[in-house]
């Protein structure tokens, strides 16, 4: 019988946790891993608390978060703590997901100690260094050092072969959120909110919208709020006071704008099943709703997920108040738009992601013939019609 390898799975956040924990399942499911989840723990509770919808337990958190860090501080704090831990734990291999400074501070303590890296949902690009922001600079790091890319779609995989990436460590796996997704979509009800209005639900968080950029989606909120007498708006508001304080200074007074706390995955699917649209400046959200058959407004300039927006279920409206406004209003009014994007087309995976991703780390750490190439790729013409 082969030895078993170490592998340890690296979160922070909680989209992150929702895209490894499909991951995290298949591996603890395989007879050849030895499997340990560490949690740098940028978003603590609900991080522990997605986790837990899906049954995975952390077993290391490092607890980096302090209030109002400045991106230095949370970046030197984890290389410090990672550093030790990854000493300490010795893995086979590392798997990080995503674009956050976890990520990419995990790839170059990796890169450094010489531990194999796979980066999941590797290859996504806006080309602009500032939209978003840090998140565009974190995945340019770790597309250069990973030593295994798990590309969600073809066009990840040319974003990173443009940037000279050997084809060869490059696999195309669909996208983990699309795992997640489904099994959780065939186990939860809609969310009741006793209404049977239209409802919008909203997630905007980033760093990118502080300030100013956040005020404006809140002034266009409160407009479609006043505007539309039958509309409810559902936001689950991030802990962070940059978002919290702000959000619930400007729309807290707001009868049908429901500002509720986060919430765990299997709410937020919930959530997603009853809504008529999203606003949202969310990476994930971008890739689950058009499975749903719910149209996005994407409240940023750029997002590195083109993909669901030249299949026309997805909009860029930028931060500007009117623009958001008249983009919403559309879809509340002209059903003919409503319908052209709400298909129920996602390009981004079939639910067999994380099968692919175990199935490539075993032929890299295993030296399978032929190594990753030996293993399929997703075929992007079998496009989920909805789940």
């Amino acid at each position: 019988m082969k030895l078993k390898k170490r592998v340890v799975c690296i979160v922070g956040t909680r989209p992150e946790a929702i895209k490894m924990a499909p991951v995290i399942r298949a591996f603890q499911d395989c007879d050849w891993t030895e499997t340990i989840v560490l949690s740098t723990g940028q978003h603590r509770q609900i991080l522990t608390q997605t986790l837990s919808d899906f049954g995975v337990r952390v077993d290391q958190d490092l607890d980096i978060m302090q209030a109002n860090q400045s991106l230095g501080a949370l970046t030197g704090r984890l290389f410090l703590q990672l550093d030790a831990a990854l000493e300490n734990l010795a893995p086979d291999l590392v798997l990080a997901q995503g674009d956050t400074t976890t990520v990419m501070v995990a790839s170059v303590v990796c890169f450094y100690r010489r531990i194999l890296f796979g980066h999941v949902e590797a290859g996504l690009r806006t080309g602009n260094l500032h939209h978003p922001f840090p998140e565009e600079f974190n995945r340019i790091v770790t597309g250069r050092i990973s030593a295994l890319h798990f590309a969600p779609t073809q066009l990840s995989k040319s974003n990173l072969e443009a940037e000279g990436i050997d084809a060869a460590s490059i696999k195309i796996t669909g996208n983990t959120v699309v795992d997640a997704l489904l099994s959780m979509a065939d186990r939860t009800e809609p969310a009741d909110f006793g209404t049977s209005g239209p409802l919008v639900l909203v997630t905007v968080h980033r760093r990118e919208n502080f300030g100013e950029p956040l005020k404006r989606i809140c002034s266009a909120l409160r407009q479609l709020h006043d505007e539309f007498p039958d509309l409810t708006l559902v936001y689950p508001v991030h802990p962070n006071p940059n978002v919290h304080d702000v959000v619930s200074g400007l729309l807290g007074d707001l009868p049908r704008m429901k500002l509720i706390p986060p919430v765990g995955y299997r709410e937020m699917v919930g959530l997603l099943k009853r809504c008529t649209f999203v606003i949202t400046d969310s990476g994930g959200i971008q890739e689950e709703a058009p499975a749903l058959a719910k149209p996005v407004l994407v409240v940023r300039e750029v997002t590195e997920r083109p993909e669901a927006v030249a299949a026309g279920v997805v909009k860029i409206v930028g931060t500007e108040t009117v623009n958001i406004v008249e983009t919403a209003t559309r879809l509340l009014h002209d059903t003919d738009y409503f319908g052209q994007m709400s298909r129920g087309d996602s390009p981004y995976g079939d639910g067999h992601a994380s099968a692919r991703i175990v199935a490539a780390a075993h032929a890299a750490l295993f030296d399978t013939p032929g190594g990753l190439s030996a293993v399929a790729d997703w075929d992007l013409t079998q496009i989920p019609k909805g789940a």
